[in-house]
């Protein structure tokens, strides 16, 4: 299945989920002596390899990070054709002065917001169902 592309669809449907535990962003020049099972997202980047992590596996391994955030998850399926859902989520989040980080999976969008803005932008996002 290759989701849902209909932004109307998308968005009345999308039911952000909070996933429990302090995130953070870090970079690693190499991912040797990393336990991977450890590390929820990595992106390999020009100038370093971004880490997603939980705060405490962070601290563990000593690296480095600015921001704790908190995940949330779009649950619906969307297509990685969509087009206007990151767009539309994104802007509602901004007008509230919230920035997300937002990674797009096959399944579903991922969104990363400072902790103590969590709640405010689960109400933002939920709105979008009324």
């Amino acid at each position: 299945m290759s989701g849902e592309k209909d932004l109307q669809i998308l968005l009345k449907s999308m039911k952000p989920q909070h996933k429990s535990g302090d995130y953070v962003f870090c970079k690693v020049e190499k991912l040797e002596n990393l336990d991977l099972d450890n590390i929820d997202m990595i992106f390999r980047e020009e100038e370093a390899i971004t880490l997603i992590l939980k705060k405490e596996i962070a601290q563990k391994l000593n690296l480095d990070y600015s921001v704790i955030m908190s995940w949330i998850t779009l649950s619906v399926h969307s297509s990685l054709e969509a087009v206007g859902l990151t767009a539309a989520f994104s802007k509602a989040l901004s007008d509230h002065e919230i920035s997300c980080n937002v990674v797009a999976a096959f399944y579903h969008d991922h969104i990363f917001v400072n902790k103590k803005d969590t709640e405010k932008a689960l109400n933002i996002l939920n709105s979008f169902s009324k």
